[in-house]
């Protein structure tokens, strides 16, 4: 098994530590404390490649925040500084395991995105229909709480099989054990408001470090199965994975061992609402609504992306933003509009964003 050593200096390299801080503030250059950091930025990345190299970094305090859309959920939000952290430890502890990681695998995965995964579906929906006449079922399955639920001792000791560099490893485990702010709950307690938050079990939704964190961890269950179950169609974006199969019988199977996994290996549950149904009726998938000839966005992406336009067009029009930026996100969600059926949706949206539209000529 391949394994990685003497990474942490390249972690503090006063270089990835310059392009760290131009990733974590790209599209936030006019927030108050990007430009208090970039108003000393020597001074500033000195003072944190310092605390690295010594051992005395420790996480700023978490400022939190309750997400509604697409569901209501906790969102730990870190200074900038420690942003620029995350993104040192990202572009060099990415690209190691990026090719360990199944071509099925979506979810915060460079190059590959909702619309490949709902794309990849489709086309095994194509071949099976153009193969076979036999009805064709499709397991779904989520994780209970995923990024609330794992518990700490099991992402150390699944970094540290590959990870062999310990100043790395104290890296991670200051991260992932903060001992200012609890990231856990209990697995029954729906309210993401309440107090009773767990210790030693849980990520913050929304650190880079996290989504590197989420996709290392349920690689260990990618692996498994795919090579110990010898699943064929098997897919995951993020906690959420689907199984393609013709017996509803070996699909429930699949699903047991998929539980018993998580449950003995990594501490996970599966959620309740892991279903077998016809693939027939629609796979809802990756923020769409899957056929094999034809692509929707589902309800709830479709509420997304009407609430976060109406943000951008009110961000515009009081000049909060720039033409360049609300243009580029109109364009990236008329592209995604452009492979789906919704158009209502895209009419709609190019009615309300015409001040917007000029230089769209290609994909509208």
């Amino acid at each position: 098994m391949n394994t990685f050593r003497n990474l942490y200096p390249k972690i503090f390299d006063y270089e990835n530590l310059l392009i760290s801080f131009e990733n974590a503030r790209k599209d936030k250059k006019m927030r108050s404390e990007v430009l208090r950091f970039g108003d000393r930025l020597e001074e500033g990345l000195i003072s944190l490649q310092n605390d690295l190299i010594y051992q005395s970094y420790q996480v700023g305090q978490y400022r939190e925040k309750i997400a509604t859309i697409p569901k209501k959920r906790l969102i730990l939000i870190l200074p900038f500084r420690d942003r620029i952290v995350q993104w040192a430890i990202y572009r060099n502890v990415y690209p190691l395991y990026e090719p360990i990681f199944i071509d099925t695998s979506y979810g915060s995965v460079k190059g590959k995105g909702s619309l490949l995964a709902a794309q990849k579906l489709q086309y095994w929906l194509r071949m099976h229909h153009n193969k076979s006449s036999d009805d064709l079922y499709v397991l779904k399955m989520d994780i209970a709480k995923f990024f609330f639920r794992v518990p700490h001792d099991v992402l150390m000791r699944v970094i540290s099989r590959k990870i062999k560099d310990k100043k790395l490893l104290w890296l991670f485990e200051t991260i992932i054990r903060n001992d200012q702010t609890p990231f856990g709950f209990p697995l029954e307690v729906i309210d993401v408001e309440t107090t009773e938050r767990l210790w030693n079990i849980g990520m913050p939704v929304g650190n880079l470090v996290s989504q590197l964190l989420a996709n290392i961890i349920m690689n260990e269950l990618d692996q498994y199965v795919k090579h110990e179950l010898k699943v064929q169609h098997y897919m995951r974006y993020m906690d959420d994975m689907l199984v393609l199969g013709t017996s509803k019988a070996d699909l429930h199977a699949i699903r047991d061992y998929v539980a018993d996994f998580l449950f003995s290996e990594l501490g996970l549950n599966l959620n309740k609402k892991t279903s077998v149904r016809k693939a027939s009726f629609g796979i809802e998938f990756a923020g769409y609504r899957i056929w094999r000839n034809k692509l929707q966005i589902r309800k709830s992406t479709t509420l997304r992306i009407k609430r976060n336009l109406a943000g951008v067009k009110h961000k515009f029009e009081k000049g909060k933003i720039s033409h360049e930026k609300a243009q580029r996100v109109l364009q990236s969600y008329l592209g995604m509009l452009s492979h789906c059926t919704n158009d209502a949706l895209r009419d709609k949206i190019l009615e309300d964003f015409a001040v917007l539209r000029h230089d769209l000529d290609d994909i509208i």
